[in-house]
């Protein structure tokens, strides 16, 4: 397992090759804003870093602080969150930042952290980390692989992975510590394909001793997702779209939307699609068919077409305005 010795070569590695993002603090150097980690820890969750960097940016040059993101209003947030996905990040945002500017500041402890709204064991440990300069184990999904091939786990639990990152942790420096593990398995310790030779660990791996590394953990057989069917209805009025926002709760929830259904396990009937658009969520996909329709239908708003971009619309619902924009252009050609 990793010595002392070994986790020194870990931090020098991080010193020599760590990733400059905008929420970090150099290697050595103070602690980032709370703020910034908390923010970016949110927008990472099942989403990739080259892909939150520029949204990070965004956010924060609109809304600096904790205070300025909860005085703003909900549907600016939402809007700006817009095609980052699982947009119950974005809820608990609000309700986070809320409470946060309610207590005056963020809690220092993981302990604490984990009993905010969206923060759960990995994202409190590593704001208490990274921010605060707590020894404890944030375990995202890179950092259990990694450990896992270094202790020659096939199926580890992760009461054992925050036991051994604990072992392994420093009592200096612990958020350099955990943000070099991330960079590790994000970068060398890949799923497929880790590139153990320049690998600062590899003497002190058990998978890579064993000649297998990429076959540590084993890999979880997911269930096959099902597949659902649903409406959006395209009402269009002098250069205007009449939308809705959706119900509060649930998936996508408060976002922006065409007005339609519910979405289930039946191709609809009858419906005059004028374009039709694939979408997969975490545990389903689903076919969404674009049909024009005359009235406005349910609580909404009419919206410049113009405009659209400044709608918030999420990901689902801008390939279904982009469906039915196509389907205006082949019948004007």
């Amino acid at each position: 397992m990793v010595t002392a010795n070994a986790a020194n070569q870990l931090i020098q590695h991080y010193v020599d090759n760590f990733r400059r993002l905008p929420w970090r603090s150099p290697p050595g150097k103070p602690a980032p804003d709370p703020y910034r980690v908390w923010l970016s820890e949110i927008m990472l969750q099942q989403t990739t870093v080259a892909t939150v960097k520029a949204r990070f940016e965004r956010f924060v040059a609109r809304w600096p602080t904790i205070d300025a993101l909860a005085a703003a209003k909900d549907e600016d947030i939402l809007s700006e969150w817009a095609g980052l996905g699982y947009y119950a990040r974005a809820r608990n945002l609000i309700a986070c930042a809320r409470e946060v500017e309610r207590r005056r500041g963020f809690p220092t402890t993981a302990s604490e952290l984990r009993k905010l709204p969206g923060i759960g064991a990995y994202t409190s440990a590593a704001i208490a980390a990274i921010a605060f300069g707590e020894r404890a184990p944030a375990v995202d999904t890179n950092v259990e692989r990694l450990v896992a091939r270094l202790a020659g786990l096939k199926r580890p639990a992760r009461p054992e992975i925050e036991r051994l990152v604990l072992e392994m942790m420093p009592n200096e420096r612990p958020g350099d510590f955990v943000q070099a593990m991330m960079d590790l398995g994000a970068t060398i310790c890949a799923p497929k394909r880790p590139r153990c030779t320049v690998c600062p660990l590899s003497a002190n791996c058990a998978a890579f001793q064993c000649g297998n590394a990429e076959g540590f953990p084993q890999r979880r057989v997911r269930a096959a997702r099902p597949h659902k069917y649903g409406v959006a209805y395209w009402i269009e009025r002098a250069g205007r779209i009449w939308l809705v926002r959706r119900p509060p709760s649930g998936l996508l929830g408060a976002m922006a939307a065409l007005p339609g259904g519910d979405w289930t396990g039946t191709r609809p009937a009858g419906v005059n699609a004028i374009g039709t658009v694939r979408h997969v969520f975490t545990h389903f996909s689903l076919d969404l068919l674009v049909a024009a329709h005359s009235e406005p239908y349910g609580d909404g708003w009419w919206h410049p077409l113009d405009l659209l971009h400044e709608a918030g619309l999420p990901t689902l619902y801008r390939k279904a305005v982009e469906a039915a924009l196509a389907s205006h252009d082949r019948l004007a050609a």
